[in-house]
């Protein structure tokens, strides 16, 4: 009922930027949070972003200073805007929503994955 579509990766040089995106679609009501996790070859995935719907926004350590997380409420649409991008940062990028959504007189609330999209960085 809910589908989280991610776009944006793809080859870049150490240094340059890439902007990802998700956008969820589906009958939904309001999402609370969105992020960003991503996933390194043999290693587990790990947090990267988070923004509330009302624009807080919360990042690791590892991204501070590099990524910015935004969203527009109104097109359920997260985005990933990633600058000075190192090797350490490539893996496969998932978007993440906490979605409240209508079926028939019910709501509901769960999480919802997208499908990630590779992000890789060269040396």
């Amino acid at each position: 009922q809910v589908q989280l579509v991610e776009s944006g990766g793809g080859l870049v040089q150490a240094g340059g930027s890439l902007r990802l995106s998700c956008a969820a679609s589906g009958s939904i009501s309001t999402i609370r949070t969105m992020d960003w996790y991503r996933q390194a070859p043999g290693k587990q995935r790990e947090f990267v972003a988070a923004i509330t719907s009302g624009g807080d926004t919360n990042y690791a350590d590892s991204v501070k200073g590099r990524f910015t997380i935004s969203r527009d409420n109104a097109k359920n649409t997260v985005w990933l805007q990633m600058n000075s991008l190192k090797p350490e940062d490539t893996a496969v990028y998932y978007c993440n929503a906490d979605v409240t959504y209508s079926s028939g007189a019910f709501y509901y609330s769960d999480a919802y994955w997208g499908q990630g999209t590779q992000v890789t960085v060269s040396s």
